[in-house]
């Protein structure tokens, strides 16, 4: 297939996945993309740091995560974006009157590649590495899969946005990682952890179930205003 074929056949997965005549499902998915409603979430998940880590180890966690969302963000904000120069489908001259938008929010000019997915699929790949228990990685997978598609959902991105910027922020996540990893060998004791109540690197799933219960509750809360708005 041509590049043509790969733009026309984005346009039109894009115009099947986009939108709903659904007000409710409007609601949520505005929720979902907004970053202020994933606060507490993110609140919680700094305390299972802090929870099972001495404050050095943390100190070097957030460095490194932060180092992730800084990679994930600024390659495809101040890079990709004005280089690849690509109409969002909100944006598109040829496109933007056959998607549908919420509450007239049509996002930038550019589009490529997605943010939100870099951003999201990086933190979830860090997270997952650094915990390492299924249900957590599952959750993870599942918020930055709900995040990355709210956003073709309202029309901001194509899906090949969400698709490069998930293969970007799978390799950020990744990359900074393994270079925590390497630095928490060099200057900590290693841990290994054989308990049930434990996981591999040390993490309680006691305190994996308090964060991953302030998550689900936030889905509710996200369902729930909704409804109400």
């Amino acid at each position: 297939m041509s590049l043509a074929d790969w733009i026309t056949f984005d346009q039109q997965l894009l115009l099947r996945l986009n939108g709903s005549d659904s007000l409710f499902w409007d609601n949520v998915m505005t929720g979902i993309t907004s970053t202020v409603a994933w606060i507490p979430v993110g609140a919680v998940l700094f305390y299972v740091f802090i929870k099972n880590n001495s404050m050095r180890e943390v100190g070097l966690i957030v460095l490194f995560f932060a180092l992730t969302i800084l990679l994930a963000d600024q390659f495809s904000s101040s890079f990709c974006k004005p280089y690849f120069a690509r109409f969002r489908p909100a944006q598109d001259p040829q496109l933007m009157y056959l998607v549908d938008v919420v509450n007239d929010y049509r996002g930038g000019r550019y589009g490529f590649i997605s943010s939100h997915a870099s951003n999201t699929f990086g933190v979830f790949v860090f997270v997952s590495l650094l915990i390492r228990n299924v249900w957590m990685t599952g959750s993870m997978f599942l918020w930055a899969l709900l995040c990355s598609y709210s956003r073709i959902y309202l029309g901001v991105h194509y899906p090949g946005d969400i698709f490069f910027g998930m293969l970007w922020g799978l390799l950020c996540g990744a990359l900074c990682y393994f270079l925590f990893s390497y630095c928490q060998r060099r200057f900590f004791s290693d841990r290994k952890f054989i308990s049930s109540q434990y996981t591999s690197t040390g993490y309680a799933v006691a305190d994996l179930d308090v964060f991953q219960t302030v998550l689900y509750l936030t889905y509710v809360v996200l369902l729930l205003r909704a409804v109400s708005v």
